[in-house]
């Protein structure tokens, strides 16, 4: 026996003189004579291996490079799965923390009802550093959409105007040519090519929405015309039951 536990001992110390360190503390059976039957315990659990879960085969088409992160993204999805259903399983009371504890007051009943969840972390950046990158990722985001919504805002507030002014621009013609033929004056016939010269020119006049209420009210004044009515009433009395008002919005 002594022999026996000799010779472990001196392969021990050619290992390491070899330079391999052996880990006596994990490592018991090399203190232990070969007729204990705790050296027979021992050296069959080390024997006896763990199924290992087979491993998904990855086609050999892919690049190198591509079944690396593929191999390593199924590597931490295993430990991932692993870590998470230990800490579903409580600590058993034959756990010789748990028995510590114990001595020192701990009673069960007094901890937590659910564990302090954990944040797996894959990166290599310091606590908080991810937190502050991601709130500065939403802030960008956050004001940019602020300023597609302004810049939508501000072109329909441009359209709205462009048409407004238009549609301000062909009632004050039309008003102009109806005062001109309650008066008898002559109305040239606009063609085609001409009235957009026109509506070019009265933009660059920029007809307001006070010229054409100006005109408007002449006309009601003075010829008794609603321009959006499209008639000539008999008396003013009349027009003001028949009219709901000078302004288009009024129709």
């Amino acid at each position: 026996m002594t022999t026996q536990t000799g010779s472990k001992r001196s392969r021990a110390s050619m290992a390491a003189r070899d330079g391999e360190e052996e880990d006596y503390m994990g490592d018991i059976s090399a203190f232990l004579p070969a007729d204990d039957p705790q050296y027979k315990k021992i050296a069959s659990c080390k024997n006896r291996q763990p199924p290992q879960p087979e491993k998904p085969k990855l086609p050999k088409s892919l690049p190198w490079q591509e079944r690396r992160r593929l191999e390593k993204e199924r590597r931490q999805r295993a430990e991932d799965e692993k870590t998470r259903a230990a800490l579903e399983v409580a600590i058993p009371e034959t756990n010789v923390g748990f028995k510590m504890l114990r001595r020192m007051g701990y009673r069960p009943e007094e901890g937590r009802a659910e564990p302090v969840g954990i944040e797996i972390r894959r990166a290599r950046e310091g606590i908080g550093v991810g937190e502050e990158k991601k709130r500065k990722e939403r802030e960008v985001v956050e004001r940019k959409r602020i300023r597609e919504e302004e810049m939508e805002s501000d072109f329909g507030c441009r359209r709205r105007l462009e048409w407004r002014s238009r549609r301000v621009a062909g009632d004050y013609r039309k008003a102009e040519a109806a005062l001109a033929q309650l008066e008898n004056r002559e109305v040239e016939p606009v063609k085609e090519d001409e009235g957009e010269d026109q509506e070019e020119e009265e933009e660059e006049q920029q007809i307001t929405e006070e010229d054409l209420h100006g005109l408007l009210l002449k006309l009601r004044d003075e010829y008794l015309y609603c321009l959006y009515c499209g008639c000539k009433y008999e008396s003013m009395e009349t027009m003001l039951n028949d009219c709901p008002g000078p302004h288009e919005e009024d129709h």
